[in-house]
């Protein structure tokens, strides 16, 4: 065959080298806080680069090591990445679609914004659960650090908070609670509609984890991780479609040009 094992193994190894951003991504989201609380899409991007790199390795091994299985080794190669390519554009598509919508809320004399739960996606919204938000919140000091840098009221106001910060920590704005300290609040003598109203605790191991507003901070969170771990498999995908096509002709030349000198030879 006219596919020469150099190429092969160049093919394969750049496989290799393109997984591993992809695996880099998915263990970068497993330490960010909104995704450890829903723990959906890094599993997905980390096993996803996992078996991109082992069909890699196997293509490249099968190149340097079984010199008379060329074909067999393309096939497999070839197969096998189409098929993960298909897996990783649905990825890419589904990611972006579900993080269209998600923008925060400007509130009256308030530098911070705050979330809507019904803004996000109704595929999102439904793989959040606010007991698992809580459990993953209590383990952090991601409002206690609120206290310490935030004593006067005004200097809260004009905070830039995180969203699980805006969310998860305080009461929403339009409940009308008097602020004592970013995490204590003296309740109005009636509360708005709003269930959040009610759901808020000063209780510092409660606040507003069971709050819905908690669930957008949360989601306003991911859709930024998520976002910015899709832009890293975009990049991926691109040079990885190149290189896959780059096989699938070097490898349908080869085999043509074999066809051919086998025709030739049947008349000589």
């Amino acid at each position: 065959m006219a596919l020469s094992n150099n190429v092969i193994g160049g093919i394969t190894l750049g496989a290799v080298l393109l997984s591993i951003p992809i695996i880099g991504a998915g263990i970068w989201l497993s330490t960010e806080v909104a995704e450890s609380c829903v723990k959906v899409l890094e599993w997905a991007v980390l096993m996803l680069g996992i078996v991109m790199m082992v069909v890699g390795l196997a293509g490249l091994a099968g190149a340097l090591l079984w010199r008379v299985q060329q074909v067999r080794v393309m096939i497999f190669y070839l197969v096998a990445m189409l098929v993960l390519i298909v897996l990783l554009v649905c990825l890419v598509v589904l990611v972006y679609t579900v993080t269209l919508r998600g923008h925060g809320n400007v509130q009256p004399n308030r530098s911070y914004l705050e979330y809507h739960l019904d803004d996000f996606s109704l595929w999102l919204r439904r793989r959040i659960r606010s007991s698992r938000i809580k459990t993953c919140l209590s383990k952090t000091n991601m409002c206690a650090r609120l206290n310490q840098s935030y004593r006067m009221p005004q200097d809260f106001f004009n905070a830039h908070l995180t969203p699980m910060q805006s969310g998860c920590c305080k009461p929403p704005t339009e409940c009308g609670y008097t602020f004592v300290n970013p995490t204590y609040w003296i309740s109005p003598i009636s509360t708005a509609a709003d269930a959040d109203c009610t759901r808020w605790s000063n209780d510092q191991m409660q606040l507003c984890y069971n709050c819905d507003s908690c669930k957008a901070g949360v989601l306003a969170a991911l859709r930024k991780e998520w976002r910015a771990a899709n832009l890293i498999l975009l990049i991926s995908l691109l040079p990885l479609v190149a290189l896959y096509l780059a096989a699938f002709f070097a490898f349908r030349n080869a085999k043509t040009d074999q066809l051919f000198r086998r025709y030739r030879q049947g008349y000589t």
